[in-house]
């Protein structure tokens, strides 16, 4: 039986060290992927100092975060890629910026007629994307961006479903 959420949440709540993040950090899921994401302390600067300098130091921070724990985060993810049989992929956040470390780009397939070709063919024409993949993943993006308390509420109805499944009989 496939592993829960939750059950995936708590093997990496064991297996991260506390120091890491300052909370659980953000852990989604797909067939193909585990995608662990840590929020980083904020940087401290002197209280006038531009919106550049802060960019500066909560990349920098990012990335000192990457170098010193990538033999760690490599160690972890091989584990949690044999027992879950997903690729691990992370990334850390630093106020307002958040940046994915390693994460995969799987291809997807599907059938679009004229109308929803020609979507597509604006957004390459106008040079918003540079081909038709490139479109649809921006399309993707912006129903994200847009409709997140839609799809937050779908995420938690399915959730409910699956808790519901678990409580039900084995076959």
């Amino acid at each position: 039986m496939p592993a829960t959420r939750s059950e995936i949440e708590a093997w990496f709540g064991g297996r991260i060290p506390e120091q890491w993040f300052q909370r659980p950090p953000e852990i989604m899921i797909d067939r193909d992927e585990i995608l662990v994401i840590g929020t980083l302390p904020d940087v401290t600067l002197e209280t006038d100092a531009a919106e550049d300098a802060r960019a500066v130091a909560e990349a920098s921070r990012i990335k000192t975060f990457r170098e010193e724990t990538r033999d760690e985060r490599v160690r972890i993810a091989s584990d949690a890629e044999t027992v879950y049989d997903r690729k691990v992929s992370w990334g850390a956040a630093c106020g307002d910026r958040r940046v994915l470390f390693t994460h995969l780009s799987i291809p997807v397939m599907t059938r679009l007629r004229l109308p929803e070709r020609s979507v597509l063919d604006t957004l390459v024409k106008a040079g918003v994307a540079r081909n038709r993949s490139d479109a649809l993943a921006w399309c993707v993006r912006l129903v994200g961006k847009n409709e997140s308390e839609w799809l937050d509420g779908l995420r938690q109805a399915f959730a409910h479903v699956e808790k519901a499944r678990a409580k039900g009989p084995n076959v």
